[in-house]
């Protein structure tokens, strides 16, 4: 094994993978950033143009001191939201199972970092469909008031030993599905199905 398991335990991962076009011998799923609020912060920054460009403008002719230099947050906080625009739309999570080389490929990389993961077939036991139990937070959407942690259901690669390897999370027959389709491509068996 290659990388650290933990760098994919997420909180608020609940991803839906996409199948990706590839070969009998390749299964690629890939997961893109958060497109609406990509998009939201990408199309509020661009309406902040209005605003800011002038701001800015008039800051720079009349100087900080001036009355519209108290003005100086438009464009501070319009660059914030092109950069969290352009963060979310970096983001990547990847999934590459490769049955000649018998390796399980994971990724996770934004504008800020990469990481990586590489995990033998031979490595991983199964499969499991089961429960987590996801401790709330700010990423934890819901009412959850009086509750220190919740049941989030999760796919997970169950490697030699007592590690495993988070794939995703969310509910239903997206999970199950997803199971059986990378358990039958590694054939590997499936715990909790």
């Amino acid at each position: 094994m290659t990388g650290n398991p933990r760098h994919f335990e997420s909180i608020g991962n609940r991803l839906g993978f996409r199948a990706q076009p590839s070969g009998d011998h390749e299964l690629d799923l890939v997961w893109r950033g958060g497109r609406f609020p990509a998009l939201l912060c990408l199309g509020i920054a661009a309406f902040l143009l209005l605003l800011s460009v002038p701001v800015f403008l008039a800051i720079l002719a009349k100087g900080l001191d001036s009355a519209v230099g108290n003005l100086w947050y438009f464009p501070a906080m319009n660059a914030v939201l092109f950069g969290v625009a352009l963060f979310l739309l970096t983001l990547k999570r990847e999934i590459r199972i490769d049955r000649r080389a018998g390796e399980v490929y994971l990724s996770r990389s934004s504008l800020l970092m990469r990481r990586r993961l590489v995990v033998a077939f031979d490595e991983v036991r199964a499969l499991r469909v089961g429960d987590d139990q996801v401790y709330s937070g700010f990423a934890v959407a819901g009412s959850t008031a009086g509750q220190k942690s919740f049941p989030a259901r999760s796919l997970r690669l169950l490697l030699s030993g007592s590690q495993s390897v988070l794939l995703d999370r969310g509910g239903g027959k997206r999970l199950d599905a997803l199971a059986a389709r990378i358990a039958g491509f590694m054939d590997k068996p499936v715990e909790g199905l």
